[in-house]
């Protein structure tokens, strides 16, 4: 939840649940001082709660959130995310995604796995996960996006990973998910912008190489962050070790962003997130 920051929310907020016979088990909130804005994040049991599930958000608007011209979201942690994937040819995060999913880590289902090539396919049946390939040109793009999309309504999915996707998407289809599409790519953007970005990393002997995954948005490459990291670079490295050592960063932080977003703990204002603890 965020809203204009006054004396008393914190109170306001944790007495209604305590009113309520809700056991607070998490709670992080911050100020933006800059700009007075309160942001808040709170988890509690529903064991014994004297508001019925489904009138939760009906009653907390009535008597908080319309009070104090609240935005805020609501979810259960007995709903399980379904999760669709998009990749090209690159693999690395296709992979590791996967075999998270498939050890338990992450509480999520993978309705479908789509793509513009074929070469993943058997991975798919690997793992039982249905596969859909979309041939993909200049003329007949927006006809496809509509198939992906209607695809993706029919399988009730709730936000999207681009797995190294390698294709833009229209701002139709962006809208129609926000902050529900996130993407990875590596933290040259916008130095080595382009083609084999390692190897122009590599020619100009940089000593760090990053990742960055974020919400997509219609401004290309400049959604809100949710995670980054870096990795130092010496003259020993090769192009070939730039390769391995990015492809290694961009899967950590990729799994990073998504476990974030499972967890509730990202809130988008403006352009910016806020990570919750």
């Amino acid at each position: 939840m965020h809203c204009n920051d006054r004396k008393g929310l914190i109170s306001t907020i944790t007495n209604f649940l305590f009113e309520n016979d809700g056991n607070i088990v998490e709670l992080d909130e911050h100020v933006e001082k800059k700009e007075g804005i309160f942001f808040m994040r709170v988890e509690w049991e529903l064991d014994n709660f004297k508001i019925a599930k489904d009138k939760i958000a009906e009653v907390f608007e009535e008597r908080i959130g319309s009070q104090y011209e609240m935005k805020w979201e609501l979810h259960f942690t007995d709903k399980v995310p379904r999760m669709a994937l998009f990749v090209s040819k690159s693999s690395h995060c296709l992979y590791d995604i996967l075999s998270r999913h498939y050890s338990g880590e992450w509480n999520i289902e993978i309705p479908a796995i789509i793509s513009n090539h074929r070469m993943h396919e058997e991975l798919a049946k690997r793992y039982d996960i249905p596969f859909y390939y979309f041939e993909i040109n200049k003329d007949n793009k927006a006809e496809i996006e509509a198939q992906q999309m209607k695809l993706l309504a029919d399988l009730q999915i709730d936000f999207l990973i681009l797995a190294r996707y390698m294709q833009i998407l229209s701002d139709n289809f962006i809208n129609s998910y926000p902050n529900k599409i996130i993407n990875i790519h590596h933290s040259f953007l916008p130095a080595f912008a382009g083609a084999k970005p390692y190897h122009r990393a590599y020619e100009r002997g940089v000593k760090i190489i990053g990742a960055t995954s974020h919400y997509v948005t219609a401004d290309l490459d400049a959604g809100p962050i949710l995670e980054q990291d870096v990795v130092k670079i010496s003259h020993k490295d090769s192009v070939e070790d730039l390769v391995r050592k990015g492809k290694d960063l961009e899967k950590i932080v990729l799994s990073r962003a998504i476990y974030t977003h499972l967890q509730r703990k990202a809130l988008v204002h403006r352009n910016r997130t806020v990570i919750f603890d």
